[in-house]
């Protein structure tokens, strides 16, 4: 009998990692033995998301699987590589070999992913790799998980659209130019329910904030589009 592959899975919170978690343990694609988040540790926060820490430790408790977090203060890629690759050599020594990701079509980032993991000698798993968006988004919807908008980039998408909850209204009223999961850094998300969790992640709604992205002539986000991206609208949520 083949033993899984021991695993680290990362998760964002989102419904993108909340789908893919879901897909790895419903059809046994590894023994995922932990969870692995990278926290912005000045503000207590989820990077890129803005998640409080507090609401991804509910979600990890009602998931059931322990978390390591990546903490970053800098903003750098070397801080990030630098912590990352401490976390992943201490999750080596107890016998893990693979880390798991829930990119969909990503060509770069998936080549960054891999050949940070070869420097330490793991290998990276990609579950939903090239699965049509619109499949996904809707059979996200089908097992019953809910998520809601936490940020927004205003390359494509206006302020209003940061705190709204995700359901086949929402994705049916994006702009053409927005992929119906995201996958281009259009919109961050936080699923509260669904299947993984034993209970639901409760909340309410606070403030939205626009926070401008540094002047400069290029950044990652506008990579993969001639869109430009002025800045982000976080749509903060509060724990009950």
């Amino acid at each position: 009998m083949n033993t899984l592959p021991k695993a680290i899975f990362c998760w964002s919170g989102g419904k993108d990692s909340a789908y893919c978690l879901h897909k790895v343990l419903s059809e046994k694609l590894a023994d995922v033995k932990y969870l692995l988040t990278t926290i912005n540790d000045e503000f207590k926060r989820v990077s890129m998301h803005g998640i409080q820490e507090v609401l991804l430790d509910k979600q990890v408790e009602a998931i059931g699987i322990p978390l390591l977090k990546v903490r970053v203060r800098e903003g750098t890629n070397s801080e990030y590589e630098k912590q990352m690759e401490a976390i992943l050599l201490q999750a080596k020594a107890e016998g893990v070999s693979h880390v798991i990701f829930g990119d969909i079509f990503l060509e770069d980032l998936r080549i960054y992913r891999e050949n940070n993991l070869a420097k330490v000698g793991m290998k990276a798993i990609f579950p939903l790799w090239k699965m049509d968006t619109t499949y996904l988004i809707n059979d996200f919807f089908k097992k019953g998980f809910k998520t809601i908008t936490c940020c927004v980039n205003d390359g494509y998408l206006t302020g209003e659209w940061a705190g709204k909850k995700i359901n086949k209204q929402f994705i049916e009223q994006l702009p053409t130019n927005v992929d119906p999961c995201g996958e281009n850094g259009e919109y961050h998300t936080f699923c509260y329910d669904g299947p993984i969790f034993k209970n639901k992640i409760e909340f309410k709604g606070g403030e939205k904030v626009y926070k401008a992205l540094p002047l400069k002539t290029n950044n990652d986000c506008t990579s993969q589009s001639e869109i430009t991206t002025k800045g982000f609208w976080f749509y903060d949520l509060i724990p009950n």
